[in-house]
């Protein structure tokens, strides 16, 4: 069992996580403590935070991220983790669920304990009080302003994991405002449920599981029927359009025939015609040569002769 636990400061997250811890038999796993342990084995990680934090820095990402890939390989995380301080921000939500997927892994729940701020800052308030009454001394971090200034903070940079794993289904909300009795039975009604969910028998999926596989099968089926209806349907146009195309020529064929017929025998009949006329012009145009010159010679001679005749009288 893989969980988180989301809360602001003061809602009980680090006393639900250790009836978790000994009711599941899961490790948490903090970031700080993760830190420290890589720091201290020296392993290459370890060695790099070891660096930074030297230097006053905060650790990246990616640094941390690395430091839990490791710690959830070691044996005692095999049953499941409780991670404590980690993710705080929605990038780092994003980095661990690339480096669960990474692993073949996956959360199974992540559990916010919502509660009233107002109420918190009273809390402190009253437990401040009841140290000083007995006489012990209060942490300078345990102050009603260091808790302002923490749920701030909280607004900020965490609470919007609410909205990205509420998207990814994995959000349980419990009210933290109730006993820690009672906060601590919810949360185990909504690890019982997972615990059941997963112990549930493969048969009993089966079905959904076979009925799911018979729709999308008939889907598909389905969807070859309609397409093949739909190219029976586009043959069978195409084939309807060439019928009427070819019925149309035919129609058209003999006054196709009849027009390229009569174009074809007027076409000799107009060069005869044009032949003729040529030949009856150039006819006629040799008869009017001919009879418009013989009068003027018959003219000619007479005159000739006339003019003979009186030339030999004289």
């Amino acid at each position: 069992m893989r969980l988180i636990l989301l809360g602001p400061p003061g809602a009980g997250k680090g006393t639900q996580a250790q009836h978790i811890v000994e009711r599941h038999g899961v490790v948490q796993l903090s970031t700080g403590d993760m830190l420290r342990a890589a720091v201290k084995a020296g392993t290459p990680v370890g060695l790099k935070a070891k660096d930074i934090m030297a230097s006053g820095g905060l650790v990246p990402d990616e640094v941390v991220v690395g430091i839990i890939a490791d710690r959830i390989e070691e044996p005692d995380a095999k049953n499941g983790f409780i991670l404590d301080g980690f993710p705080r921000t929605v990038p780092q939500a994003e980095a661990l669920d690339k480096l669960l997927k990474s692993k073949g892994l996956a959360l199974d729940a992540v559990i916010e304990l919502r509660v009233n701020e107002g109420a918190l800052l009273r809390r402190v308030e009253t437990r401040i009080a009841e140290m000083k009454a007995r006489g012990e001394a209060v942490r300078a971090d345990d102050t009603p302003e260091v808790l302002s200034q923490r749920l701030a903070n909280y607004r900020a940079q965490t609470e919007p994991l609410v909205d990205y794993y509420g998207e990814k289904r994995k959000l349980a909300t419990i009210d933290g405002m109730k006993s820690i009795e009672e906060v601590t039975a919810d949360i185990k009604r909504v690890l019982d449920a997972l615990s059941e969910s997963a112990a549930r028998p493969v048969k009993s999926r089966k079905p959904a599981a076979k009925k799911a596989k018979a729709k999308k099968a008939a889907k598909a089926a389905s969807a070859g029927r309609s397409a093949k209806k739909a190219k029976a349907v586009k043959k069978a146009t195409k084939k309807a359009a060439k019928t009427v195309v070819k019925k149309a020529a035919k129609k058209a064929a003999p006054k196709r025939a009849a027009a390229q017929k009569a174009k074809k025998s007027a076409k000799p009949a107009a060069r005869k015609a044009k032949t003729a006329a040529r030949r009856g012009a150039a006819k006629g145009a040799r008869r009017g040569s001919k009879a418009s010159s013989r009068p003027v010679k018959k003219v000619t001679k007479k005159r000739a002769k006339a003019a003979g005749r009186l030339t030999k009288r004289g």
